[in-house]
Formats: C-alpha cells, sequence, structure tokens
C-alpha cells in the first residue's frame, strides 16, 4: 500500500475524536511534523495533551518538550518538568533523561545535582546513551555524586559504543589526559575519529590537533589541516584559530596570509584572545590586510581585556614613547606593562620597572623599579633576564642598602601572594 500521509492524518483524527490515546499521540505527531496537514504546533500540543492526560508517557514527554521549548504553548519550564515527572515516573527513558537535565541546569525546579544523578542514574541503566553521558559528566566533575574518574569512563564507554558522538569524545579526552585510565594517545585519536566522522565539530578539532602534533597518529600537517576545516567550517573557534596558524606558517597548505586573516577573524568574532591577538598582529605588520595601527590596538585591545599577556605587553610597547610610540601616551604603556607583569609576564616587568626607574608614565620609585627588575631577572630567560639583572645592578647603584632590602622584601611579598600585592 502507497503511503498517504494526508489519508494517516484522516484515520487518526476519526480515532483521537473517539478518545484513543495512542491515535491522539500520533495525530500530535503529524502536526507537529506538518505531515499529511499543515504544521501546526498548537494543534499538535493539543492532541499531545489530551494523550498526556489518559496519562500516555510518549504523549507526556512530548508535551514537556513543547513546554520546554515554547511550540504551540506559552514556554514554561516548569510545566514540562510536571510532564517529564510524569512519564518518568513510567519508566520512560527519555523523560528520565530530560529531568534529570532539568535538576542540573535548575529549569523549572530548583537545581539539584542528587536529583539529576538520580534520574539520569534510572535511564542510564536502561541504556539511554544521552543519559549515560550525562552521569558520566556527573562523576567527572563531582556533581550530585563523589567525583569518580573510573565511574564516568564506565558510563562514556556506554554511551559511545552505542555511537554517540559526545560520549566518543568524552571518552577521547579521557584517554588524552590520562583520567580514569592510563594515558593512551592512539586510543584518543581513534575515539576522536569516531566522532569526528559523524561530524562532531569539537572531535575533528581535536582529531586535528592530535595529527598536527602526531600525538596517537602519524604527524601529518595536511591530515590536520583537514580535520581543522571541517571543524572551522561548523564554526569552532578553536578550529578557525589553528587552520589560521596553518595559512599563516604554511603547515600543510600553501603559505596564505590572507586565508590565515579570514581565520582568525572568524575566530577573534567568537571571542577567542589568541586569534585577537594574532589579527592583531596582522594588521600592525601589515600581512594579509591593509596595515592599520588602529585596527591592530583594536584587537589587541579585545585580547588583552580578555587577559591576554602577549596583548596587553603588546599595548605597552604601542603606546610607550621609548618604543614602537604608535600612541605616545607613557600613562597607558605603564598601565598595560602592568598587566602584563602580574601574569608573571617577564619583558612586561623589565619594561615596568624602566618606567618607574626613568619616571615615565608613574613616578619615579627606584625600589619599584628593582621590584620589577628583579621578577623579570627571575622570571624571564635569555636577553630577558641578562637585561632585567643588569638594569637591577644599575639601579641598585642609586639606592641605600635599606632600600635595596626593602625593595627585596616587596618582590618576596609579591610571589607569595601570587602577584596581588605588586
Amino acid at each position: 500500500m502507497a503511503r498517504d500521509a494526508a489519508m494517516a492524518v484522516r484515520w487518526y483524527r476519526q480515532a483521537a475524536q473517539q478518545g484513543y490515546a495512542n491515535a491522539q499521540f500520533r495525530l500530535g505527531v503529524m502536526y507537529e511534523e506538518g505531515e499529511g496537514a499543515a504544521r501546526d504546533a498548537a494543534s499538535a500540543a493539543d492532541w499531545y495533551r489530551q494523550a498526556a492526560e489518559q496519562g500516555l508517557a510518549v504523549a507526556q514527554v512530548a508535551l514537556g518538550l513543547m513546554y520546554e521549548e515554547g511550540k504551540g504553548v506559552a514556554r514554561d519550564a516548569a510545566r514540562a518538568v510536571q510532564w517529564y515527572r510524569q512519564a518518568a515516573e513510567q519508566g520512560l527513558t527519555l523523560a528520565q533523561f530530560k529531568l534529570g537535565v532539568m535538576y542540573e541546569e535548575g529549569e523549572g525546579v530548583a537545581r539539584d545535582a542528587a536529583r539529576a544523578v538520580q534520574w539520569y542514574r534510572q535511564a542510564a541503566k536502561q541504556g539511554n546513551a544521552e543519559a549515560q553521558v550525562g552521569l558520566g559528566l556527573m562523576y567527572e566533575e563531582g556533581k550530585g555524586v563523589a567525583r569518580d574518574a573510573a565511574r564516568a569512563i564506565h558510563w562514556y564507554r556506554q554511551a559511545a559504543e552505542q555511537g554517540l558522538a559526545l560520549a566518543q569524545v568524552a571518552l577521547g579526552l579521557m584517554y588524552a589526559e590520562g583520567k580514569g585510565v592510563m594515558r593512551d594517545a592512539a586510543r584518543a585519536a581513534d575515539w576522536y575519529r569516531q566522532a569526528a566522522e559523524q561530524g562532531l565539530a569539537l572531535a575533528q578539532f581535536k582529531l586535528g590537533v592530535m595529527y598536527e602534533e602526531g600525538e596517537g597518529v602519524e604527524q601529518d600537517d595536511a591530515g590536520a589541516v583537514q580535520w581543522y576545516r571541517q571543524a572551522a567550517e561548523q564554526g569552532d573557534a578553536g578550529a578557525q584559530f589553528r587552520l589560521g596558524l596553518m595559512y599563516a606558517e604554511g603547515k600543510g597548505v600553501e603559505r596564505d596570509d590572507a586565508g590565515a586573516v579570514k581565520w582568525y577573524r572568524k575566530a577573534a568574532e567568537q571571542g577567542s584572545a589568541k586569534a585577537q591577538y594574532n589579527l592583531g598582529e596582522m594588521y600592525f605588520e601589515g600581512r594579509g590586510v591593509a596595515q592599520n595601527d588602529a585596527m591592530a590596538a583594536d584587537w589587541y585591545y579585545q585580547a588583552a581585556e580578555q587577559g591576554d599577556a602577549r596583548a596587553q605587553f603588546t599595548l605597552g610597547l604601542m603606546h610607550d614613547e621609548n618604543k614602537r610610540r604608535v600612541f605616545s601616551d607613557d600613562a597607558s604603556a605603564a598601565h598595560w606593562y602592568r598587566q602584563a607583569a602580574g601574569q608573571r609576564y617577564a619583558k612586561a616587568q623589565l619594561n615596568l620597572g624602566l618606567m618607574y626607574f626613568e619616571g615615565r608614565g608613574v613616578a619615579q620609585d627606584y625600589e619599584s623599579a628593582h621590584l620589577w627588575f628583579n621578577l623579570a631577572s627571575a622570571n624571564g630567560n635569555g636577553k630577558t633576564r641578562k637585561l632585567a639583572r643588569e638594569a637591577r645592578d644599575k639601579v641598585a647603584q642609586k639606592m641605600t642598602v635599606a632600600q635595596v632590602v626593602e625593595a627585596q622584601k616587596r618582590a618576596t611579598a609579591c610571589l607569595e601572594a601570587g602577584y596581588k600585592t605588586c
């Protein structure tokens, strides 16, 4: 018999109007999906309700979804929880999983991680893969249950072996990091691949990293580019940034500064501080884009505001009258050097010391100069360490012994306080 959705709707309606719950549910599905009748979420919700009120569990969870998503009814998380609970108590695994999510996220009910675990466990034991990965996450993070990486692995594996991509990438991460299992890069790559081949962007990105770094697979820049591109085209900011790097460096693909700018920009616009910094560098150097100091500074600023020490240091250089001198504002230079210096960025510590030594952008203060030169000497290497030591010895000649001792005490206190009292 040929498939005829309109005829199905006709017969479902006749049975539904006589109160047959399964027919009411099926009619709701036809309206929700627009099969055999015009798509009509309100009518779908109405038929689901009639079946749900007769106790049909699958209709109850369907109505819960309508309330959760605001389809055909006003969005109402509490009503969603009510219907999920009724279906969950009948043993429907999807409802148990959804109820677990609502408890975990505090949607429509007070947040309660232990209750979330309870409902995830009931669904997971019946084989619901999404609940299994949810339960695995609770064990991994110690939410509602004692942290237990081995139990997390157990539940991730259950879901991964059912083909759930999210569980496969979670299991890959556990193998990559050696959490709850011996570290095994090859197994990590295998699980990433299974999820990546299902189109999961995070797995594609992670697999790209494995190929670029030769972890668990033979090193292959072209293979890395392939996986980065697939994830990047799905909007994964980490993959977009990495793909930009590959273009900028000509790794696995012909060097192309314009291509690097394209991918850096996509990641930067999603808030990737690393991409924002690199895009700033492209503008400052005029690579792949017209040279533009103002645009460079704007991208550096966005990265710096997120705490990127390189961007903070670079903004310091751009404002420093003795360095890049783009904006000539020593007070701003000192501000940005201080931000980076507080993150143990040795070059910024050296330059901030110079600002104090010369009294530029800050009041001249030999003790503070000595402090920052001392820290730069401890944190730096090579040329930076050498310059910092020379500068420290130079400023010490202008200080009394008591001042040097005080500067050293301040440096020690700064270190002990994690740079919060410098």
